[in-house]
């Protein structure tokens, strides 16, 4: 006789750590803001509009906001300005629209969901959002990444055997404080004076072009910057056909942030049939073409993002995915995660794709978080999403490259010193030593923010020479 089985209770009977809700995109109204209130759709739609109105400096700003924001907020954007800022202020309107969205129209009200914001915490940050006792990390570096390094010629990055980074340009449309590319990318501020390219364009293209022809276990090139949004079109429609005429080259991917901060950009239609162009040349070569963005919150994903996400998959490209960048404040919980992955490959058709700890750039201490609480991160997310959609965490170390941050050979949790390896060379390690073993066995240090290590190991930093 077969036995009747109670009713399994379903997983939606739990009271789970998340509780996924499908939330249905919405751009804000932008008319909320005294400077844009007669702003009307099609100024909004246009790219023009939106880069010509981009906020500059704390006059615009002020003009824009009228008086929402009260004067501690601006006197503490001058002050991060004068004595912080890795980056100018470059802020385009959509990118605005996101932050503090439902805030009202009460000056104080509004003040305090402006500091709140995520997205202003790392698009617009002010003085007291700095670390006060470790605003830098003693090891931090303007090119955290030592990308430079590793020019084998102006701009192009080769750091991974089979792969190379491509910098086209040195501006973006919008300028992230946390930019890992800090010592190179847009304009000088208080505190940094910016290196520059030194080629032109062409010259630089040609470089390229030529370097990879000339090496051909290079199959994958990162087209960035900057931001390749910044590149004319013909220009980057050029490279892109060039690179193409390479048969070792079989994975491009275009790095541009302006797909969720100036979506305005990749709808125009002499971009949109370019793109169409340079998609379907890709696929009759058998050639991977996907765009990588950088969105890191949910806030950012609005219709007109989705928009123009779906518009490239629709006139060709492969893959539309995200890189986004894990910081404190901004999207270091578990929901905040779920909820930008769920807006992101639920709502827009972009895939979640990685998600890197923040570089260990100067002045970003209040943003990075330790290699242990990425890892909790990343168990924490583990099975919500379909697993193709499920982001990876990792760890950009310096001299090695990215790391799933479990894969860590040791870690010193006390002094927040973790050490990590690597399976392949670079020119640097040429360079360095004749030893290929020596190199290959070497351990690379990381180091976590010293404000979460325990007592003992920030006494010890503290004791350190500086």
């Amino acid at each position: 006789m077969t036995a009747i089985q109670e009713p399994v209770p379903t997983a939606a009977a739990f009271d789970q750590p998340y509780e996924y809700v499908r939330a249905e995109l919405a751009e804000p109204d932008w008319r909320r803001f005294p400077g844009w209130h007669d702003v009307t759709e099609a100024e909004w739609r246009d790219a023009q509009w939106q880069r010509v109105h981009c906020v500059r400096n704390v006059k615009q700003l002020r003009a824009l906001m009228g008086d929402l924001l009260e004067d501690r907020f601006y006197e503490d954007l001058l002050a991060d300005q004068r004595e912080m800022a890795t980056m100018s202020m470059l802020l385009p309107p959509q990118m605005i629209n996101t932050m503090a969205p439902h805030a009202g129209t009460d000056p104080a009200k509004v003040t305090e969901a402006f500091y709140a914001d995520p997205i202003r915490r790392y698009m617009l940050p002010v003085r007291s959002d700095r670390h006060e006792v470790w605003p830098s990390h003693p090891h931090a570096e303007r090119d955290s990444l030592h990308e430079a390094e590793m020019w084998v010629v102006e701009g192009l990055t080769h750091r991974y055997p089979t792969k190379v980074l491509a910098e086209m340009i040195s501006t973006c449309p919008q300028y992230c404080g946390h930019c890992t590319r800090m010592d190179l990318v847009g304009n000088s501020t208080e505190q940094v004076e910016k290196h520059k390219l030194a080629l032109k364009p062409v010259d630089r293209q040609d470089a390229m072009i030529d370097y990879l022809k000339r090496t051909p276990g290079v199959r994958d090139v990162v087209v960035s910057g900057g931001d390749v949004a910044n590149v004319p079109w013909p220009q980057l429609e050029s490279f892109l056909m060039r690179l193409m005429d390479i048969e070792t080259v079989r994975d491009i991917r275009l790095a541009t942030k302006a797909l969720a901060a100036l979506p305005q950009h990749w709808l125009q239609p002499k971009v949109t049939e370019g793109l169409q162009r340079v998609a379907l040349t890709a696929q009759a070569r058998g050639v991977n073409l996907a765009i990588h963005t950088h969105v890191n919150h949910a806030q950012s994903v609005t219709p007109l993002v989705a928009e123009a996400a779906r518009t490239a998959l629709q006139v060709g490209v492969r893959d539309v995915r995200n890189q986004g960048v894990l910081m404190r404040g901004v999207n270091a919980t578990p929901a905040a995660l779920l909820d930008l992955c769920f807006a992101l490959q639920g709502e827009a058709n972009i895939l979640p794709y990685y998600f890197y700890m923040c570089d260990m750039i100067p002045n970003a201490e209040h943003w990075r978080v330790s290699v242990h609480e990425a890892q909790e991160l990343q168990h924490s997310i583990m099975g919500y999403l379909p697993g193709y959609a499920t982001p990876r965490i990792v760890c950009d170390v310096p001299y090695v490259g990215k790391r799933w941050v479990h894969q860590l050979a040791e870690y010193d949790r006390e002094r927040g010193i973790s050490y990590w390896t690597k399976n392949y060379l670079t020119s640097v390690d040429a360079a360095a030593t004749d030893d290929r073993a020596e190199a290959l066995q070497q351990r690379y240090p990381y180091y976590d923010p010293i404000q979460t290590l325990p007592e003992s190991g920030r006494k010890w930093w503290a004791d350190q020479p500086r």
